[in-house]
């Protein structure tokens, strides 16, 4: 669920399936377009190219690239194509229902898709609860660690509430949107 190679006092919460269901859709791309290089040639991989690659570029945006950034001056929460940042200050609340959600101080709600989210705690056995005690979800040590950032910010520091797109995703679905409208009128 995280980022552990990030800058110091940066932690970022990801959902681990989604980069490793995107990996591996990568992989199979990669596998298909060099097939089509050395059954066919590469023109024919380039006209064939955009559909994987639009399929690729769904599963990145559903998966992999939601997700939540905290550090000393706030949050960052990635849905999706959505953006949203905002300082310490402006946190009302953090809580954990289905998946982690902040309250801001203008009455919104953020959901954030890619951090943790809750799940079916595993069962322990009788041996494993004596040895480690009780598990805590990793979702509820997330809350805490969030809600505990959150005591230990500067709340002068004030970011404001900012909402965005995320303008690379978009342009590469646009790139890749165009690029399968040429190849269908290549085709015709």
């Amino acid at each position: 669920m995280t980022d552990s190679d990030s800058p110091v006092g940066v932690r970022t919460f990801r959902t681990p399936t989604g980069v490793v269901a995107f990996f591996v859709a990568a992989a199979l791309v990669l596998f298909l377009l060099g097939d089509a290089v050395i059954r066919g040639s590469w023109p024919l991989m380039l006209l064939i190219a955009p559909w994987p690659l639009l399929g690729l570029w769904v599963i990145y945006e559903g998966s992999a690239s939601s997700y939540v950034r905290v550090d000393e001056r706030g949050v960052v929460v990635q849905n999706m194509l959505r953006r949203t940042s905002f300082g310490w200050k402006h946190l009302r609340a953090a809580d954990f229902r289905w998946q982690l959600e902040f309250i801001l101080d203008d009455d919104s709600k953020v959901t954030a898709m890619g951090g943790p989210a809750h799940a079916r705690a595993r069962r322990q056995t009788e041996r494993e609860r004596e040895v480690e005690g009780a598990r805590v979800p990793a979702g509820v040590r997330a809350l805490t660690e969030i809600q505990d950032r959150q005591a230990q910010a500067d709340q002068t520091a004030d970011a404001p509430i900012r909402r965005s797109w995320d303008w690379i995703a978009i342009a590469a679905f646009v790139v890749i949107a165009v690029w399968a409208v040429v190849a269908v009128l290549l085709t015709r």
